[in-house]
């Protein structure tokens, strides 16, 4: 395969030549997933994505021009699948099931096209807001920020030669290497890329995850990138976001309705899917308030993603609930992503080694540690913490509380209600650097 030459195609970039986002693919599987659900179960709501950057300090109109925010974003809005593309998602094997995506739902699909996007200014940040029905507004949650990152990055790099756009890159894949050295010392570790939302940018995405499937080998479990998996024969990998509680609780008419949201989505799901996509995410309004009300049959899924506690942490109170129901966690999954480094990863391995299985998504620490890479100072190189979250379905408040108070979103007042209403139990108050 030949490598591109990073340093210099950024040197000689021309967005036309390189857009940040080159395909409807290029986003994460689990996307693809909900939307066929969303497709088929609720295909009549609204619900609007916003842009929320969690880190106020850097404020995002300084840092991206406006109207190349516009045209990459308008770019993206002209995309449709290709006819390979649409053979592929056809064709492949996915989770060991062949056309998990309907011919109705793909028949469907065929013809997608992003909806419009709403696009301000205030108090030093972007508004950048996406209304319209849900089964089309969903998928602009990767891009967005897809195209938020890069353009950080961009401008951070504009003014570098390409002497020191070598360096940087040399750097960052020297950093990105050793990594890899202290990973491929534990062969039954099984890591997967879920860095596409906070990428330094899609060739860099691109190197990594070749970098990882020589440096790692067959403990390289795949991509959540589907544009990459598919172009690198990897698996795609990923199940489900805390987008669907969200919608199914901000629809609760009665208190019942918002206590059976969580469970509501995942019966939902099984509806779908199954296998080893039964995977819980189960930190949308509080771990310890999900457990606690679990249904029995919760146990009996393959396994669980902690997202938002600390990873021992939360991983020990899923172990801990799961032999109270009388399940072997041996045969259980642990799917660890928040935050995680290749010290986490490790620390996080040793601890649960022999007790449960376990799978690490490697986000943004492994596709935008630029960290000390570059040459001079350059504050647009380091990462930022940003989301695009549902905040609102039907025209009524969409909430996240999750285990860490900082990263709640939704309207204050909501938010306070849903924290009165699940409880607080657990909940760990972090910092949030991506």
């Amino acid at each position: 395969m030949t490598k591109t030459d990073i340093a210099r195609r950024v040197y000689d970039n021309a967005w036309k030549l390189d857009p940040v986002v080159r395909s409807l693919l290029d986003t994460d599987f689990y996307k693809l997933l909900m939307l066929q659900m969303i497709w088929r179960l609720y295909p009549e709501v609204d619900a609007t994505f916003s842009l929320i950057n969690r880190t106020k300090t850097v404020l995002l109109t300084e840092e991206i021009d406006e109207q190349e925010l516009r045209e990459q974003l308008d770019h993206v809005r002209s995309l449709r699948l290709t006819k390979k593309e649409m053979i592929w998602l056809a064709g492949n094997t996915f989770y060991g099931r062949k056309q998990i995506f309907a011919p109705d739902f793909l028949a469907w699909l065929a013809d997608f096209q992003l909806p419009d996007y709403e696009l301000s200014r205030r108090n030093g940040q972007y508004e950048l807001t996406f209304p319209g029905k849900w089964t089309h507004t969903s998928m602009w949650e990767i891009p967005a920020l897809a195209i938020i990152n890069e353009l950080r990055s961009r401008t951070a790099m504009k003014d570098m030669g390409p002497f020191a756009l070598d360096v940087l890159y040399a750097r960052a894949k020297a950093k990105m290497w050793s990594k890899v050295e202290q990973l491929k010392a534990y062969p039954d570790l099984r890591i997967s890329d879920f860095g596409t939302r906070r990428r330094h940018s899609f060739l860099w995405q691109r190197w990594c995850v070749e970098a990882l499937k020589e440096g790692i080998g067959a403990s390289f479990s795949g991509t959540s990138n589907v544009l990459l998996a598919m172009d690198t024969d990897l698996e795609a990998l990923g199940t489900n976001a805390h987008e669907l509680p969200m919608v199914v609780a901000a629809l609760a008419r009665t208190d019942a309705e918002l206590a059976a949201a969580p469970y509501k989505v995942l019966q939902d799901w099984n509806q779908l899917y199954g296998g080893n996509l039964l995977i819980v995410l189960p930190d949308a309004f509080g771990t310890a308030a999900f457990l606690r009300s679990a249904p029995d049959w919760v146990a009996d899924w393959t396994g669980f993603r902690p997202d938002s506690a600390p990873p021992i942490e939360g991983g020990e109170k899923i172990i801990a609930w799961w032999s109270k129901m009388g399940r072997d966690p041996r045969e259980k999954l642990l799917i660890f992503s928040d935050g995680l480094d290749a010290q986490t990863i490790l620390e996080t391995y040793r601890h649960f080694k022999d007790r449960v299985r376990m799978s690490f998504g490697w986000g943004t620490n492994l596709t935008n540690d630029f960290a000390d890479c570059a040459p001079m100072e350059s504050r647009g190189l380091n990462p930022i913490s940003i989301v695009c979250k549902v905040t609102d379905a039907n025209g009524r408040p969409a909430v996240k509380l999750s285990d860490n108070p900082r990263k709640a979103t939704g309207e204050p007042a909501e938010v306070e209600r849903y924290l009165k209403f699940f409880g607080t139990e657990d909940f760990v108050e972090q910092s949030v650097k991506v």
